[in-house]
């Protein structure tokens, strides 16, 4: 382990794991899986969108900090707009990650309160090794990696971001040797979903264990 174990726990007395991994690896995919075997899970990636939403509770500091142009017709952030904007611009990146990540952590502490009846918690932050906030709510990282050709090909191929976009996204992430050296477990995502599925449910088992041991 790399010493997770002492952190505080974003559920007092409730074993934490914080699954990340680069854009297109295949989170959404596994955190899925942990959710069929019990698990209770919370995406960052869902409540990020839920206050961007119209009448999400970001949307009024958004509009302050970026204006109008940044707002769609509806009345939720204009994601692609704002994609193009933080990928060219890191002071507006940071801007923007100043205003959501606080938001973001709170409603994730308010969701995970209301998570006893399941033996532990997954939390599945993309940016769990880069933002801040996070990383001190969980007890071991969990990191589901695949060939980097592999990311380009998934993403491009359910968003209609072309490969050039998808590998800035990549560039602004965490190296994907610098994940796996921060793991405490990994999940291989290159072969099938059987493959996949037999990982999470050993991990699985891994964890209950983990966490009646702990709590």
């Amino acid at each position: 382990m790399n010493g997770h174990a002492a952190n505080a726990h974003a559920v007092p007395g409730k074993f934490t794991v914080g699954l990340t991994g680069g854009i297109g690896s295949g989170k959404s995919t596994v955190a899925e899986f942990f959710r069929e075997c019990g698990a209770a899970v919370i995406d960052t990636d869902a409540v990020s969108h839920q206050l961007t939403q119209a009448g999400g509770a970001a949307i009024p500091a958004i509009h302050s900090a970026f204006g109008d142009n940044y707002i769609d017709d509806a009345g939720a952030m204009d994601r692609q707009r704002m994609r193009q904007l933080v990928f060219a611009d890191t002071e507006a990146r940071q801007r923007l990650e100043a205003i959501l990540h606080p938001m973001i952590r709170a409603e994730l502490l308010v969701q995970a309160g209301a998570t006893a009846d399941a033996t532990y918690l997954l939390l599945v932050v993309p940016l769990l090794l880069e933002a801040a906030g996070y990383i001190e709510l969980v007890q071991r990282i969990l990191v589901v990696d695949c060939a980097e050709e592999a990311q380009v090909e998934r993403t491009v191929r359910r968003s209609g971001l072309d490969a050039a976009e998808v590998r800035a996204i990549m560039a602004q992430q965490i190296g994907r040797n610098a994940r796996l050296l921060r793991a405490d477990d990994i999940i291989h995502n290159d072969g099938d979903l059987l493959a996949l599925c037999k990982q999470v449910e050993l991990l699985h088992k891994r964890y209950r264990a983990l966490a009646s041991a702990i709590i």
